[in-house]
């Protein structure tokens, strides 16, 4: 058994600045845009394997299993998702489904701003509910970038948009795994997060819209943008608070949706915004075709085989990720592999642990109930339905595998990198640091769940790994462990438009391979200010009335 250390040097500020060398290492090297996604993820995961060994003191075979533990995981669940999601994308372009789809959307609209209002915030916000795990990202993106919008544009604002349904997804994962690690009931974790997160899913429709089209461009349709943040925030308030969290996303994204395309029944933009682009410069467009969006109908027929992959796709998932469905399956289609000589053989302790708690290191390969197997059965069964054979399918399947290769090893480096971070006391020593903020506690400790995203690419992973930090922290600080907990989850979800797997899965959506560095250099400001901004609001429901009343005791 060996025992994390948190404080190797002794000198708190000295092992916060190692425990940071790793993400520092991978985001630098993304950023500078010289060094290819795999290659920075790669190079910062022997960092990482350098800095768990020489400095945290973890034995070298643990840190070995820890990595290999993780890249697996890498793969299964999230580059299994990606991989099957881009398949299903390229089995729908050959057919020309998608350009039906282009169509079909530009009779509901042409505006561009209005689009990315209907997919990348409220349909992405369906696929987070169902699913989650980079699957809206994956989609949207998709989408976004057969509609011809530029890949910086698909690709960014397809981040933006994936925040304030993040909480909620894949069903109530996050808040269920935050219930676990916490003790506390999830349906007051998940009444307290829907008092925090409807603020924000205000904003982001008119954030989102600002930076794809400027101020100008927002205020052209600011009553569009109002109805779809409302019809979204509203929902997700009282489903959270008087329902229960795990439909959150689903109901609120379904109003959402029907309330935007009825309002576009009696009202339209006095100027339709026709360019695809980001406005000002934006590199991704330059020496691109633009291709216009045709707003003749399509006939039925055409419509839904067009529409057919994507509602096979959401049938599917919901099934998927329906407790009862995990359960049965589980229970025999899994193969469970404790990874000698690491599971149970690391000890979390105190201050993070309030007594030595082992950690457990265990393959578990649901094989069937992976959200991308379910994503792999939807294209197959939309493979059938638009006309392909087995031998065509399986040859665009070889096709796609040689297209995301270096993403999906990207991917594995990533949760390589979260897997030995977490298990060696990495994170914890980061977490650590922002608990010895004090006062400013509610703050900091929002933005300890939007590093923990940032560093691990998954809400539930950062409730996990800081749930019961915060809740002990809040403890000692009189302040609410529901609050805290909920604040994890919260500021958490801003981070996860610059985890550095979500971004090599918008690159992958899009086929722009190699300019993760210009995504994340476009996000990242973005990212924090939003962070920021739920900080602000935990400290007011911390500290000020009438904002504590929210504050569920």
């Amino acid at each position: 058994m060996w025992n994390q250390v948190y404080d190797p040097f002794g000198n708190s500020a000295l092992s916060t600045l190692a425990a940071a060398l790793p993400v520092l290492v991978l985001l630098g090297l993304i950023a500078s845009n010289t060094v290819k996604a795999h290659i920075a993820a790669i190079i910062a995961l022997i960092v990482a394997n350098l800095v768990a060994i020489f400095i945290f003191t973890m034995p070298a075979g643990m840190s070995a299993r820890a990595t290999a533990l993780g890249a697996v995981t890498g793969f299964f669940p999230i580059g299994w998702i990606v991989l099957n999601v881009i398949f299903l994308y390229r089995l729908t372009v050959e057919k020309g489904a998608f350009e039906t789809l282009q169509t079909t959307i530009g009779g509901v609209t042409s505006d561009r701003r209005i689009q990315l209002l209907l997919i990348a915030f409220a349909f992405g916000a369906f696929f987070e509910g169902a699913s989650g795990f980079g699957t809206p990202v994956a989609v949207t993106g998709a989408i976004l970038i057969g509609l011809g919008f530029s890949p910086l544009a698909a690709s960014g604002l397809s981040l933006i948009a994936n925040t304030a349904p993040v909480a909620f997804g894949a069903l109530g994962t996050p808040i269920q795994g935050l219930s676990q690690v916490t003790g506390i009931d999830p349906f007051l974790l998940g009444a307290m997060v829907g008092r925090q997160l409807p603020f924000f899913s205000l904003l982001v429709p008119f954030w989102l819209i600002w930076v794809f089209a400027g101020r100008r461009g927002m205020l052209q349709i600011w009553p569009a943008i109002l109805v779809t943040g409302v019809s979204f925030a509203v929902p997700q308030f009282l489903i959270s608070n008087f329902i229960n969290p795990w439909i959150v996303d689903i109901g609120a994204s379904l109003i959402s949706m029907a309330c935007l395309i009825g309002f576009l029944q009696i009202w339209k933009p006095r100027e339709i915004w026709a360019s695809p682009a980001l406005r000002g410069h934006d590199v991704s467009a330059e020496g691109r075709i633009i291709p216009a969006v045709s707003t003749e109908r399509s006939a039925p027929a055409q419509v839904w085989m067009a529409l057919a992959p994507w509602i096979i796709v959401c049938a599917i998932l919901l099934i998927w990720g329906t407790d009862w469905f995990k359960t049965s399956v589980n229970s025999w289609a899994v193969w469970s592999y404790p990874v000698p000589d690491l599971h149970n053989q690391i000890a979390k302790v105190a201050p993070v642990a309030p007594r030595p708690t082992p950690e457990a290191a265990v393959f578990s390969f649901t094989w069937l109930s992976y959200t991308g197997s379910g994503m792999l059965i939807a294209a197959i069964i939309s493979g059938f339905v638009m006309g392909f054979t087995p031998g065509r399918m399986i040859m665009t399947y070889v096709r796609t595998i040689r297209l995301c290769a270096y993403s999906l090893i990207t991917i594995s480096a990533m949760l390589a990198i979260g897997t030995l971070t977490r298990l060696s006391g990495i994170d914890a020593t980061l977490g650590l640091a922002f608990a010895g903020t004090g006062v400013l506690y509610p703050f900091f400790g929002t933005l300890l769940g939007w590093l923990g995203v940032a560093l691990t690419g998954s809400d539930t992973a950062s409730n996990v790994l800081f749930g019961n930090l915060q809740k002990v922290t809040s403890e000692q600080l009189g302040l609410s462990p529901i609050l805290m907990g909920a604040a994890n989850s919260s500021g958490g979800v801003m981070g996860k438009m610059i985890d550095a797997q979500s971004i090599v899965v918008a690159s992958t959506a899009t086929n722009w391979f190699g300019h993760e560095g210009t995504i994340l250099r476009f996000v990242f400001w973005h990212s924090i200010a939003l962070a920021c901004l739920v900080g602000g609001l935990v400290m007011l429901q911390a500290y000020v009335h009438p904002f504590s009343a929210m504050v569920v005791h």
